[in-house]
């Protein structure tokens, strides 16, 4: 059969698009929803189980047809380019120019160059106020046992009127619909909306324009012959040329196949390499209720029949047939089933459009597909002949053209589950990395979410400071400032390339911080309340310094913090401005004049005279006017390091609270600040206050066990929206496990990763199997593999 040009507009079945309903040229009218998938893979059996369920239950209270869409493309970057491009030419600092210049080059090759998908599930509502060929009718279940008529529609006035206006009861009866599966999704946790006339054209354009990379934002329109385009005009391809098994739309071959027989039991999530494919893919799913009464008569005459076979062959005295016996059993159980409405039976069509550049890739991926389902005994095949009606299937405009239909009940069809890929690519925000499951980007912006806090956890050697200097780098671009605590020189070459302020802290250092400092005054607190605060983070320190101290000697501690900052005339009556800060050296000599603070100011001695007074009795000397600042600890003894990383936490507190901007804060080793009370108190309570102050803490450990054994590690993860899990120790693997509540999947998954590869987390249903991807250039500036650092050296660029 030779190939024929079709007309492209035939195969647009739609007239127009209003106020987010789609009115079919038959008058019919539809609207579609978007469904925000989950990642299934990563589930748990019972939730897995849990999730079929509660979908089983969705079907069983449908009562009129549906079809679902799984619509799969090559990423369109096109507009997170272009925020690129506008932070480019606005970042004065030259170094993240260059830094933007070559990230925005990373993203669009490595985009390029790798198969990352975009995908979308859609489910689309009907509404046929008339019989529509290829689309079943079902009646609402209670009229016919109740005998009720269906509410009666006015024949006088036309379903859509010349001016384009719907019948509201029409639109009322197709709006219960919509309400009715959008709340039954979300009891399975499924988050749903109905697209509205922008999506909407946009979505029927790249269905019908199978270009590599979708169209967002906008669509052109085609001028018709008369001038005046139409939604057709708009939407319909620029040339559609047909043969016996395929299409060729435009410049891609297009070809749909047909699932037309099951095995006898069907797995939870046999579908699922089928939806994650890395290919241009659209699935659309038929479902049609059965009427439970036509069931029924209809498995009680295929019974008879059966029964009469197994009797017929006992007569005859042949070997039993366990084929009859089992269709048999089968067929029974189902009746009960229907007859106590735990079932309920449909007809379902599964089709499958693919898409290629060639003919000879259009072969491949079919094989691919192909042998794929073969290997679960799930037969497919080609609509050869009929690759028009395949097509126009597969659009999400429920409209079952091949009407190739398998009868399913419930059980099986919820196997069939198809919102198991999730999709974390949004036009804001930082590349994280690549969705392992699906190949989709993790493009996030952390400061989306009900607070800005991220924790990563994982062993030695699995990237974690890897992954956070990423960050770094990155969230500075999008215009983040960023402090950085870190207890090992590992961001030194960083702030060198951009440009950024390293400050080491050490008993002999030129760099240093005095603990006490005039506290700023935020704009919605009392001078009263900031002294209040600044004195109950200097009891903290002073108890961090001395280990233990009793309790009534913490009375007299906050008395002498008190009094020497009185003793510079710092006090809640009087004004801050212009006045100099005391020493630690100052609140010895204070404790030495009060009755029964002698003891406490022996102790401070090495703090203040003695060998620890280099980095806690001078004043302040840092600059932190930067876009990135780095407070190295290494060189301190390993005792000294919680005291610094308190000190320096509490700087930067009060410049956060000086100034309401965008930053982030990095903790590395933060379990050095939960192995003490106080300073795991103060760690949690910035955690708890810092989206306040437009700030997001990271904190960063590999001591999982130290972390959480704090009685504040877990509330610090509760208060982060964000969690980065990389490889695991078997050792720390149970804790994790159950403090993150993670399935046993995900911990199979974390004990097995690689370097770069983990979970991401950003809530309870949105976690995603990561790695972490950098380009060269911000491998060269971040990486801490010491064979590469060392090669590095020798070539001076570190």
């Amino acid at each position: 059969m030779p190939t024929q040009t079709a007309k492209t507009q035939q195969v647009v079945a739609i007239k127009d698009i209003k106020n987010g309903v789609v009115i079919l040229k038959n008058s019919s009218l539809r609207k579609v929803v978007f469904v925000e998938g989950i990642n299934f893979d990563l589930k748990s059996e019972e939730e897995q189980q849990l999730i079929t369920n509660t979908y089983q239950s969705f079907l069983n209270a449908l009562d009129f047809s549906v079809q679902i869409n799984l619509h799969s493309r090559k990423l369109n970057i096109e507009d997170y380019l272009s925020n690129l491009e506008k932070k480019r030419d606005e970042e004065p600092n030259e170094l993240l120019k260059v830094q933007l210049d070559e990230y925005s080059e990373f993203v669009k090759s490595f985009v390029g160059e790798n198969a990352i998908m975009a995908k979308s599930f859609f489910v689309v509502v009907p509404y046929d106020p008339v019989n529509v060929p290829g689309v079943s009718q079902a009646k609402p279940l209670l009229g016919k046992i109740f005998g009720r008529k269906k509410k009666s529609v006015d024949s006088s006035e036309p379903i859509v009127a010349g001016d384009g206006r719907v019948n509201p009861v029409h639109l009322e009866q197709l709006e219960l619909r919509v309400n009715q599966v959008i709340d039954n999704l979300r009891q399975i946790g499924l988050r749903a909306v109905a697209l509205n006339d922008d999506e909407l054209v946009e979505l029927y354009f790249n269905y019908y324009n199978p270009a590599t990379i979708e169209k967002r934002g906008e669509v052109i329109g085609r001028e018709a012959s008369d001038g005046v385009a139409t939604f057709e005009d708009i939407v319909a391809p620029a040339s559609v040329e047909v043969s016996p098994n395929y299409l060729k739309i435009g410049e891609k071959f297009v070809k749909t196949m047909f699932v037309f027989s099951y095995p006898r039991y069907l797995s939870t999530g046999w579908f699922s390499p089928v939806i994650n494919l890395p290919d241009l893919v659209d699935v659309s799913i038929f479902i049609h209720p059965v009427d439970t009464g036509i069931a029924l008569r209809s498995l009680r005459k295929k019974s008879a029949q059966i029964e009469s076979q197994v009797m017929s062959a006992q007569e005859k005295g042949l070997v039993r047939n366990p084929l009859l016996e089992t269709a048999l059993r089968d067929v029974e159980n189902l009746r009960d089933s229907l007859q106590t409405a735990e079932e309920k039976l449909f007809k379902v069509g599964v089709y499958i459009t693919i898409y290629a550049d060639s003919e000879k890739e259009l072969k491949k991926l079919e094989t691919d597909i192909t042998n794929t389902l073969d290997a679960r005994l799930i037969n497919l095949k080609p609509a050869n002949y009929e690759q028009i009606k395949g097509f126009s299937s597969t659009m999400p405009v429920n409209i079952d053209e091949l009407q190739i239909h398998t009868p399913l009940n419930s059980s099986p069809l919820s196997s069939l589950f198809p919102f198991i890929s999730l999709d974390l690519t949004s036009d804001t925000g930082i590349m994280y990395g690549v969705n392992r499951h699906n190949n989709t980007l993790v493009i996030f912006d952390r400061f989306s979410l009900e607070n800005a806090n991220t924790v990563i956890f994982g062993k030695a050697g699995s990237g974690k400071s890897y992954a956070a200097k990423l960050e770094v780098i990155r969230s500075m671009m999008f215009g983040s400032e960023v402090i950085v605590v870190d207890p090992e020189n590992e961001y030194e070459t960083l702030a060198k390339a951009v440009g950024g302020s390293y400050f080491k802290i050490s008993l002999d250092s030129e760099s240093t911080i005095n603990p006490f400092d005039i506290p700023v005054v935020p704009a919605d607190e009392s001078p009263a309340e900031a002294l209040k605060s600044q004195i109950a983070n200097l009891t903290g320190l002073v108890k961090l310094m001395l280990g233990k101290i009793k309790p009534e000697e913490e009375g007299i501690l906050d008395q002498a913090i008190t009094q020497t900052y009185a003793s510079r005339d710092i006090t809640p009556e009087s004004g801050f401005e212009g006045k100099t800060p005391p020493l630690l050296e100052d609140l010895e000599a204070v404790l030495r004049s009060t009755n029964g603070g002698e003891n406490i100011a022996n102790r401070l001695y090495r703090f203040t005279k003695g060998t620890y007074s280099g980095f806690t009795n001078k004043p302040t000397s840092v600059d932190v006017n930067n876009r990135l600042v780095v407070f190295s600890v290494r060189d301190l003894e390993e005792e000294l390091r919680p005291i610094a990383m308190y000190i320096i936490l509490n700087f930067i507190w009060s410049l956060v609270r000086a100034e309401l901007k965008k930053r982030i804060m990095v903790v590395d080793e933060a379990w050095w600040m939960l192995k003490n009370e106080d300073s795991g108190a103060f760690l949690f309570r910035l955690a708890k206050r810092a989206r306040k102050y437009y700030l997001g803490i990271t904190a960063i450990t590999q001591d999982a066990e130290d972390f959480l054994a704090s009685p504040y590690g877990r509330p610090i993860i509760t208060n982060s929206s964000l969690q980065l899990l990389l490889k695991q120790s078997p050792a720390a693997i149970d804790l994790v496990t159950k403090n993150f509540g993670l399935t046993g999947v995900e911990k199979n998954y974390l004990l097995e990763a690689d370097v770069g590869q983990g979970l991401f987390i950003t809530g309870l249903q949105q976690h995603v199997a990561i790695q972490v991807v950098a380009s060269y250039f911000e491998h060269q500036l971040i990486t801490t593999n010491p064979e590469e650092l060392l090669a590095l050296t020798k070539k001076g660029k570190v």
